[in-house]
């Protein structure tokens, strides 16, 4: 199926649209049949159409709402009938569509041929013809009405000639699904491109890479993995629904019918498969931390009709299958970086000269890191120089809080014995190498090789190209936040830092470490920072 317009070539998304569908049809011939099916595929597909259910079509003039509909529709589908000449309504209706095309940066018009021949439509011949020597009889004695008239049969010719759909053989419900998918295809995706990721730093890179990763073109069903350091995607400290909830809600999504399908996941284990076998569908799993919530919403390729794409969000890499596309989300280059703070710390404003050193020094603190960028961006608008200068200073010597707390979402879903292995590091071993790190860990009996690849799966830290462990600035302030959360000093399970431990040695001698074996990891810090005497 193609369509034709005067900008259909270019087709944009335009902020005054505020329908994407305008339906045109005789109520009378296919408002129970192809036109009502219609109707609910492109609703189903979330695609905004404007249909008239309270059209009294034996009138001769139309509402200044119905014309606003037409003005405000981005595509004008017409249905053309075999009885759709016989009413004025549908004739000035069409009128106003063909005027609304020819018009700058005008509408799209897709004509359906239902039951129909093209030519009868174009020519005016046929039922067509037998409508208009009706028209002509009653308009004979009267110059206005006949005008109108060769209006009509204009905008007949016009539209019949334009390219669409002619649906006389074949499948009804086959066409139905064509004409829905190029609509999307062809103004919906923009028109999302456009209103919901204008503005997002960035984006367009990642969303070339990730459509090679998803290889729409092959008719297969894959999974893809999207796995990023925490701050580059948001996780949500929401309370998490069980499985079963979940499943219905892909159930409901999906077949657009809102039901309880199943009461527990073993039974959505079965029911998603048997349901959703043979559609295409598009699945987003969106913070997937665990094995179970991949096992029980999206369990195998199988589960779904060729096409199908499941993406799964996720900190945790060891989640995706060695099989599966995976996608690794970077943190923002230096001049996106630079983009991304001055939009939230400027809106929409030019920053002044004198703010420039300041920016570059937070830019550079924040190490590409999306989630910092926004937090401290937002928190120097509208703030004069010289509260720039000093939360600036604030921000390098100590992290923002919200971000600490955005972050400590991914400690949180560590298990005990990684909390304290992933500590550990981001109080003394960052930067160290790696097969020394691991001696001190087991020292303390920790599964220090299983618990690091836990923290690597999981985007807390890395190994560099010379073997030694390594994480982002922010999550290490993150660790750090954590331990000292843990009220005094002398509560806490570690000492980082000289004058805390000097501190802690002289004013709090009853402190006992929680655990002995701390106290090698003091001797290492201390080791480090090269102090001989705390007298």
């Amino acid at each position: 199926m193609a369509s034709s317009s005067s900008s259909a070539s270019n087709s944009k998304y335009c902020p005054r649209w505020k329908y994407v569908v305008f339906l045109s049809f005789r109520g009378e011939d296919t408002r129970k049949t192809f036109t009502g099916h219609l109707y609910e595929g492109l609703k189903n597909r979330g695609i905004s159409t404007f249909q008239d259910d309270k059209r009294l079509e034996h009138g001769d003039s139309i509402p200044k709402e119905l014309l606003r509909a037409i003005e405000e529709s981005q595509v004008a589908v017409i249905v053309f009938s075999k009885n759709y000449a016989t009413s004025k309504w549908c004739l000035n209706e069409l009128v106003k569509i063909m005027e609304c095309k020819d018009e700058e940066n005008g509408q799209t018009v897709i004509p359906i041929f239902y039951d129909v021949d093209p030519s009868h439509v174009r020519n005016q011949s046929e039922s067509f013809g037998a409508a208009f020597a009706e028209h002509e009889l009653k308009y004979k004695d009267d110059v206005e009405g006949m005008q109108k008239v060769q209006r009509w049969r204009n905008a007949l010719t016009a539209a019949a000639n334009l390219k669409g759909c002619d649906i006389r053989d074949g499948i009804e419900s086959e066409h139905i699904q064509q004409i829905v998918d190029c609509i999307y295809s062809k103004f919906c995706t923009n028109a999302y491109s456009s209103s919901f990721l204008q503005g997002v730093v960035g984006i367009n890179d990642h969303l070339e890479k990730l459509k090679s990763k998803l290889q729409m073109e092959i008719n297969d069903v894959r999974i893809l993995g999207i796995w990023g350091i925490g701050g580059v995607d948001i996780k949500e400290d929401a309370k998490k629904n069980k499985l079963h909830s979940l499943q219905n809600i892909i159930l409901s999504e999906l077949l657009r019918k809102k039901d309880v399908y199943v009461n527990n996941k073993y039974d959505g284990k079965c029911v998603i498969p048997k349901k959703l076998c043979s559609m295409k569908v598009l699945i987003v799993l969106d913070d997937i931390d665990h094995s179970e919530h991949l096992e029980y919403l999206a369990g195998d390729v199988d589960w779904f009709g060729n096409g199908s794409r499941v993406i799964v969000t996720t900190r945790n890499k060891h989640l995706i299958e060695k099989d599966d596309a995976i996608y690794e989300v970077s943190t923002l280059p230096d001049h996106e970086a630079m983009q991304l703070f001055n939009k939230h710390a400027f809106k929409n404003e030019d920053p002044d000269e004198s703010f420039k050193k300041f920016s570059l020094e937070v830019v550079n603190h924040a190490k590409g890191l999306p989630l910092a960028l926004k937090v401290w961006g937002s928190l120097l608008h509208k703030k004069c120089l010289t509260l720039w200068r000093k939360t600036v200073e604030q921000i390098k010597k100590n992290s923002n809080s919200e971000i600490a707390e955005k972050l400590k979402i991914s400690y949180d879903g560590l298990e005990p014995e990684e909390q304290e292995i992933f500590l550990d590091i981001a109080c003394f071993f960052r930067g160290d190498e790696r097969k020394e790190v691991m001696q001190i860990l087991e020292s303390c009996d920790f599964g220090a090789e299983y618990g690091l690849n836990v923290l690597i799966n999981k985007s807390l830290v890395f190994i560099s190209e010379n073997d030694r462990i390594e994480m982002h600035d922010l999550i290490e302030d993150m660790g750090r936040y954590v331990v000292k959360m843990q009220k005094l000093p002398k509560k806490r399970s570690r000492i980082w830092d000289v004058e805390d431990f000097k501190k802690v040695m002289i004013d709090y001698t009853t402190y006992k470490p929680i655990n002995s074996n701390y106290l090698f990891l003091l001797l290492h810090i201390l080791t480090e920072a090269k102090v001989t005497s705390i007298a």
